[in-house]
């Protein structure tokens, strides 16, 4: 899961007499996932997003500049966020650390939710090619995205969500990265005022022919200690694709002023 780039939903599941009191958020989330991705070597990624994001009812700016270390890394490899965006199956391994890709993203409320409409809300996503090449921290390159989400409520509490984007991938010469579709699911619910349970699936093509895409299984809880929406987020990530991790998790808390 790209949670540098996408987020959990339900740390911004914040009702919209809140958004306009408090439209800010600052937050951290450390996570760590293990797993071959597609190589022979287990490789280990510690991504620390740091985000600041502003929010109305009909718009959300989200700007997150993240911090990356790896270990075991096959030499020439090129992550993006916590993933293998180029792979290698060098025998050689690597670790590095350092700035990551910093994204900024755009989401605009197009059509509201009514009756048994979902809101509909278009977004764009740009990730800069701040992280070190020579590291293989990333490519060097910037990522466009467009794509479009749906939100609904049932009931109070049950609020389903889906997105769908293709990403403009920028490669570096020799890798032949390929653009690529994103597309998630899933459901959050308010099991009480304070607390928030957020269950989806998350996946997307491989950016490097012959290789598994990401495919992630992800279960969070929320937990909010004001009104307001700040509060600490707990997220379990199980990968279902060699193009994934095979175990991750983060922990992680939020201020809304």
């Amino acid at each position: 899961m790209r949670l540098g780039g996408r987020g959990l939903l339900a740390a911004v599941l914040v009702c919209q007499s809140a958004w306009a009191a408090h439209p800010w958020t600052l937050g951290n989330m450390p996570s760590y996932y293990q797993g071959h991705y597609g190589t022979r070597h287990t490789i280990g990624i510690f991504y620390d997003p740091t985000y600041l994001q502003y929010r109305t009812p009909g718009l959300r700016v989200k700007l997150t500049v993240p911090y990356i270390s790896v270990a075991n890394l096959p030499v020439g490899a090129k992550l993006t966020n916590a993933t293998l965006a180029a792979r290698t199956q060098s025998g050689r391994t690597t670790s590095a650390s350092g700035l990551g890709d910093i994204w900024l993203a755009t989401h605009v409320t197009v059509l509201p939710e009514r009756g048994l409409r979902p809101a509909v809300v278009p977004y764009l996503k740009i990730k800069f090619g701040t992280a070190s090449v020579r590291k293989g921290l990333g490519t060097g390159r910037n990522d466009y995205e467009l794509g479009v989400g749906l939100d609904t409520t049932i009931g109070t509490n049950v609020f389903p969500f889906a997105h769908i984007g293709y990403r403009f991938v920028g490669s570096p010469p020799g890798q032949g990265l390929r653009n690529i579709a994103t597309y998630d699911a899933g459901v959050s619910i308010d099991t009480t005022a304070r607390n928030v349970v957020t269950a989806m699936y998350a996946g997307a093509q491989s950016e490097q022919a012959g290789y598994a895409g990401p495919s992630d299984a992800i279960l969070a809880w929320n937990y909010d200690v004001t009104a307001a929406g700040s509060g600490v987020q707990v997220y379990l990530d199980k990968g279902l694709s060699h193009g994934s991790a095979g175990l991750g998790g983060g922990v992680g808390g939020q201020i809304v002023f």
